[in-house]
């Protein structure tokens, strides 16, 4: 497997190795140890699989406390994955970075503890799944709007994205009370 580290500490690219033939192909996409070894330290709770069509917008959901790591892959499809870092106190604060998954690629994104993570498809319908490594906890919930300009995401979207009405009314990352957000 490839690991890809990004300016951003703690996130990951990782590309499980695939073996294919005639028959397709076959890649182990979690092994504890392995994956231990290359940085993810936390223990996975949860499995959550989401399916969206193109032009649908997810996030940027985070939760505290409670914080959860993710670790994300897309299925079938593509889309754009987006990881904030909402640390106070991290040399990171506020910044982000975006991957494209891709369901004949594989790669996952691991988005850690402390961070918002967020996606829109680019296919026309995409399956979309990811290990948590905290439960969901609905009182925990924290929302930060897609399109906050003091974060600057560069979205690539052709018209505007089909949101939910939690991510229309998201706050801007400089309302969040700062007690809400993770320390770094």
């Amino acid at each position: 497997m490839n690991v890809t580290r990004f300016d951003i500490p703690d996130l990951l690219l990782i590309e499980p190795q695939r073996f294919g033939d005639a028959r397709g192909w076959f890649s182990e996409v979690w092994q504890a140890t392995r994956y231990h070894e290359a940085g993810i330290k936390e223990d996975f709770v949860q499995d959550n699989l989401a399916r969206s069509v193109k032009g649908v917008l997810r996030g940027l959901h985070a939760q505290q406390p409670h914080a959860q790591g993710k670790l994300v892959q897309v299925f079938s499809g593509r889309v754009f994955d987006v990881a904030v870092d909402l640390r106070v106190g991290s040399p990171t604060f506020g910044r982000w970075e975006s991957v494209e998954l891709d369901g004949d690629i594989g790669a996952q994104y691991y988005v850690p503890p402390g961070f918002a993570h967020g996606y829109c498809v680019l296919s026309d319908e995409a399956l979309f799944g990811y290990k948590t490594t905290d439960i969901y906890s609905p009182e925990s919930e924290l929302s930060v709007r897609w399109n906050d300009p003091d974060i600057g995401i560069d979205w690539p979207l052709v018209s505007e994205p089909t949101l939910s009405d939690r991510d229309r009314v998201a706050p801007l990352l400089a309302d969040v009370p700062e007690s809400r957000l993770i320390r770094y």
